[in-house]
């Protein structure tokens, strides 16, 4: 008797792609990886070779695929997800004639300051599209390069995301998702279109851009790449969306009041409502899931990383140092810690922003500077989620997943901040089961996304420290206030 069909999400990240096989009962039972660099040789740089990212895909993918024949798994269909915010330009070919421009590239940092130098035209840019004017911006990165940067856009005739041009090799459409179209700073939110007061920031126009279809949209698979891989042509290829927006959907985290939040590196909290829109401060984003389904939230750019710094800079081992400073009581012996050595995003969007220790004493050590960084990032988190409920967005439950996690330090702290219990769905395929889902769904084995999310069940939960929840509430108005007071200091 064969096994259960299963759809292959094929995930690109920042540094590898991931292909995850999963049933329509959302069991991961298969993952392969293959991994690329990113160069940062230059200062503010972060950029990928677009055809690398493309065939670690089609190598991935036929790995996956030949697992799922040698297991006996039908594979009926193809679904992808991706980090957000990149942008290559294409020749006349099709192939890449830039580099492809990571989010974290910041290299735009002096278009932002001139941009939000006239806050209220930034402010309507970043209502109007649902993505903060920041170096992170696909339309902010297309300004510092049509304007000024004629060494990196020669040959450049179309402009699109990682995702789309790897699209383009699996099949005959040049076209993107309204997911990931929503991150870009360039889509209208109400109409779903490329909005033309983005398109005269950025120095482009919009048959330059790819077609903007539904996430859930299906097209065929190329003969070639068919070939490749062993799959057979016409195979149905779902366009897919955002990691960010298909990582609720991978922790099950679509229903009204439930957050997902992340923790690698960076860090997130999104969560999903049925209209777009931002705070009235613009502190969060809102991107497009499917089904009229947005998720609005912010990105946090130090993560797990500030535990790694911290590792480094003390010459110890990362487990060792974060087990130390879990023996440490809340509120770190009167240590804070503004974390943000690599700028921060969500809910100050400023790249260029310098991290701060409050209240060092002769008698803290590595461990109280651990902890303070770990209960800063904490904080960031707690207050994107402060934003994310004023935008009118409520946070009853919050699933999280990211690597992070695996010390118990990170959990109960981020729990405490938030003063919520997390339920950890580590085992949950994030993103890549989310395209997974995705995929599913475009080939109506579910009549909505609150129906496959359903069958995510998080693994473990951890509850907030009473004393760590009150020490982190007294203090989260005093992180606003000290960002305040010490954002010269970045200047």
């Amino acid at each position: 008797m064969s096994c259960v069909p299963v759809v292959l999400g094929i995930d690109l990240g920042t540094t590898a792609t991931k292909v995850v096989a999963a049933g329509s009962d959302a069991v991961v039972l298969h993952q392969t990886e293959r991994g690329y660099p990113l160069r940062t040789e230059e200062p503010g740089e972060a950029v990928q070779d677009a055809a690398r990212v493309r065939d670690a895909a089609i190598e991935a993918l036929a790995d996956c695929v030949a697992w799922a024949r040698a297991h006996d798994h039908p594979v009926v269909g193809l679904a992808f997800s991706t980090a957000m915010h990149t942008l290559v330009g294409l020749d006349a070919t099709g192939e890449p004639a830039t580099p492809a421009f990571n989010w974290a590239d910041t290299r735009a940092a002096d278009v932002v300051a001139r941009l939000r130098s006239d806050w209220d035209t930034a402010a309507a840019l970043h209502r109007a599209t649902g993505t903060p004017v920041h170096t992170q911006s696909v339309m902010v990165k297309l300004a510092w390069l049509t304007a000024g940067r004629a060494d990196l856009t020669r040959g450049v005739v179309r402009w699109c995301a990682l995702k789309d041009f790897v699209v383009s090799a699996f099949v005959e459409e040049f076209v993107t998702d309204y997911s990931l179209a929503s991150g870009s700073g360039l889509q209208d939110m109400v109409t779903l279109q490329w909005y033309g007061p983005a398109l005269e920031v950025a120095g482009v126009r919009a048959d330059q851009l790819p077609e903007i279809h539904a996430p859930t949209a299906t097209l065929p698979l190329k003969p070639q790449v068919a070939r490749a891989v062993g799959l057979p042509a016409g195979l149905p290829v779902v366009l897919g969306g955002g990691d960010g927006p298909l990582a609720n959907l991978g922790v099950g985290a679509v229903n009204p009041g439930v957050a997902a939040l992340s923790l690698g590196t960076s860090g997130a909290l999104r969560v999903a409502r049925d209209r777009p829109g931002v705070d009235d401060r613009c502190r969060t984003f809102s991107y497009a899931l499917v089904d009229g389904l947005w998720v609005v939230g912010g990105a946090v750019s130090n993560g797990a990383v500030v535990g790694q710094w911290a590792a480094e800079t003390f010459g110890v081992d990362v487990a060792d140092l974060l087990e130390e400073a879990a023996a440490v009581p809340p509120g770190a012996d009167g240590l804070m810690a503004l974390p943000y050595l690599l700028g921060e995003r969500a809910p100050w969007w400023e790249s260029g922003l310098a991290g701060a220790f409050i209240g060092l004493r002769r008698s803290h050590g590595r461990a109280e500077m651990t902890r303070a960084v770990i209960e800063g990032v904490a904080q960031q988190l707690a207050l994107v989620r402060d934003a994310v409920a004023d935008s009118g967005a409520e946070v009853r439950a919050v699933r999280a997943t990211g690597g992070g996690f695996r010390s118990a330090v990170w959990a109960e702290a981020i729990a405490s901040a938030l003063d919520i219990e997390l339920e950890l769905a580590e085992g949950s395929g994030g993103s890549g089961l989310g395209a997974v889902l995705l995929g599913w769904r475009a080939l109506g084995e579910f009549d909505s996304l609150e129906r496959a999310a359903e069958l995510v069940v998080p693994e473990t939960k951890v509850a907030p420290n009473p004393e760590a929840a009150r020490v982190a509430a007294r203090r989260r108005p005093l992180v606003d206030q000290l960002h305040a007071t010490l954002r010269d200091l970045s200047l």
